[in-house]
């Protein structure tokens, strides 16, 4: 036999052996598991593109596509659905103009009410702060919606709330409108308006005890939408929710109901009673033709100074150990132009 031929034999005869044993071996050998790809909030919410967000900690960021940052604005699935998350603490790095955190979007195109434009939003509040001042009507509250102005008084003609106190089950949903003072009278005047429970006016009898729990309350955790539609100058307001009542709303924004002393509300009046300036009135054009944007997020209303919230020495770990902070999902939101198609 040539004994070549019967070397060759013998390599391929070993070769073969290795070869099954590998196979064989293979069924005791774990998997790897395949990591998967992060999910983004503008895997969730496509709009992402046209704002610019603001966190809790003081992270600024203009460009948000494939952008997340955990433990402020990031993506949790609950049940085969996305939910884009917003969590701020009730002290942490603020905004110029505010004493509140917030992880808050801002829409970067700015509008005028005669232009307009349009917001939706799907959500449900998972947390508000724990800890607060039961007779400051912000104690407990986050806002998840707004209108902000980039002109004049940089005024909020629309902030979107919820609110819960401390052992009700369910908590209020309520919209407040700014007062846009006339001339250099600057003071912050609310006219807030209930939508399900308690308008912002509702509060404790003292610092901790508080009024009866709403019967038609939303509960943290319970799901509902609202449709912010700016057209022609007129804001038109629809919110929804599963075994609630569908409530719409009209408000102008280029007249005033507010432009003297006799038509200032009530409501305004009592829940700014202590401030020097009392309640100035509004200018008769409201917010005529100044420049407007989008917010949308989680703006904590908790904090320190005003509602004597728990801080932490802004530790924000211990504040999220403790309750102290906002958190708040969105499942689905769009933004759009202001459009007339309004059942009223």
């Amino acid at each position: 036999m040539n004994p070549f031929r019967m070397k060759k034999t013998s390599c391929i005869l070993i070769i073969l052996v290795a070869l099954i044993g590998c196979k064989n071996n293979s069924k005791n050998t774990p998997e790897i598991p395949v990591k998967k790809a992060t999910i983004y909030p503008s895997d969730v919410i496509s709009f992402m593109d046209e704002w610019k967000i603001l966190l809790g900690d003081g992270t600024y960021k203009d460009s948000l596509v494939n952008y997340a940052k955990e433990n402020f604005f990031y993506v949790e699935t609950e049940n085969e659905t996305n939910w884009v998350v917003y969590k701020s603490p009730n002290a942490g790095v603020t905004s110029r103009t505010s004493s509140n955190t917030r992880t808050e979007l801002g829409q970067k195109k700015h509008w005028i009410p005669e232009t307009g434009g349009k917001l939706t939003g799907t959500l449900k509040v998972q947390h508000v702060s724990t800890t607060g001042d039961a007779t400051v009507a912000s104690s407990f509250s986050v806002v998840v919606g707004q209108i902000h102005s980039d002109e004049g008084h940089e005024n909020e003609p629309l902030k979107i709330y919820y609110k819960k106190f401390p052992g009700h089950t369910k908590g209020s949903v309520f919209w407040n409108y700014e007062i846009n003072t006339k001339g250099d009278n600057i003071g912050r005047f609310d006219y807030s308006t209930a939508v399900w429970g308690h308008d912002f006016s509702v509060v404790g009898s003292s610092s901790t005890e508080f009024p009866k729990e709403p019967e038609d309350g939303i509960a943290l955790g319970e799901e509902f939408s609202y449709e912010v539609n700016v057209d022609q100058g007129i804001m038109h307001l629809t919110f929804t929710a599963k075994d609630h009542q569908t409530v719409q709303f009209t408000k102008s924004l280029i007249k005033s109901e507010f432009a003297t002393k006799e038509t200032i509300p009530a409501q305004v009046k009592s829940v700014y009673a202590n401030r020097e300036k009392g309640g100035g009135v509004e200018r008769e054009s409201a917010y005529a033709n100044e420049k407007q944007y989008f917010k949308q997020g989680a703006y904590n209303q908790a904090n320190g100074k005003s509602t004597k919230s728990e801080t932490y020495a802004s530790d924000i770990t211990r504040q999220y150990a403790n309750g102290s902070y906002a958190e708040v999902w969105f499942k689905a939101a769009t933004l759009d132009l202001g459009n007339s198609s309004v059942k009223e």
